[in-house]
């Protein structure tokens, strides 16, 4: 199967190992994987900011990029979140502002077909053991976007379950937002930081050594709260942790 990686902006410029996971990861599986130069921006940090007609060229860029793939997988919720969910909402916006059908005829292609990591796993390739090892005690982070708008369930549990070595510690109000949000944090920084407290003292009393979660946003946002309230917990993206084997350990 050939599939193509949108590693998203985020985690191109701050967390390329996530990238680095995910290939090794799914080529250990058996997947060819692409990772297309020409990818940008999926526009969701536009659209997110009330800037709707400037999210519509990128959402057509992303199309024209990956419409060629059997999928895309991306180890971002939120991103994954923008194509499925925000993508079609742009097309009828601008059918309904009287712009004809271009943009959702555009878009379309990539829609059902763009996956987060853990569903693609799990969905796709019909896998739960992928044969990681990681020998630590971890809890879990769903993300807002994994858990509302792409609904990914326990998905990521049976991944880490399945996880040699590792023990998966439930999250004391896991559904609560972390605080992070994008622009949220920057509008509203208070209240941003007061939830990212509360989220690092729901981990911190799991007394696990690693907080995971599907998406680097998210992450940056706790691990950035963790190290100003000195928690000796490291944040971990699920992906680097399935691409841990015991020949090649995650550090």
């Amino acid at each position: 199967m050939r599939v193509a990686l949108f590693l998203t902006c985020v985690n191109d410029t701050l967390y390329p190992d996530t990238g680095r996971a995910v290939v090794k990861l799914l080529t250990r599986l058996g997947v060819e994987v692409d990772f297309p130069s020409a990818q940008t921006c999926c526009g969701q940090a536009h659209y997110n900011t009330g800037y709707r007609h400037q999210a519509e060229p990128l959402a057509v860029k992303f199309s024209d990029v990956f419409r060629d793939y059997e999928a895309i997988v991306t180890p971002s919720g939120s991103c994954g979140a923008m194509v499925r969910e925000l993508y079609p909402r742009l097309g009828e916006r601008a059918r309904a502002e009287g712009r004809g059908d271009a943009l959702a005829a555009g878009v379309a292609p990539v829609v059902p077909k763009t996956y987060e990591l853990t569903e693609f796993l799990v969905d796709v390739l019909g896998v739960t053991d992928v044969g990681a090892y990681y020998p630590h005690p971890v809890t879990y982070h769903p993300t807002c976007h994994g858990l509302r708008s792409l609904r990914l369930g326990d998905r990521p549990a049976r991944l880490l379950r399945a996880v040699k070595g590792l023990e998966l510690i439930e999250l004391p109000g896991a559904e609560e937002c972390c605080g992070f949000g994008g622009t949220f944090a920057v509008k509203n920084p208070d209240v941003s930081a007061a939830m990212g407290v509360d989220k690092v003292r729901s981990a911190e009393s799991t007394g696990a050594e690693v907080l995971c979660a599907a998406d680097n946003s998210c992450l940056m946002h706790i691990g950035g709260t963790m190290a100003r309230l000195r928690v000796g917990m490291r944040p971990v993206h699920i992906a680097e942790i399935l691409a841990s084997t015991e020949e090649e350990p995650l550090v």
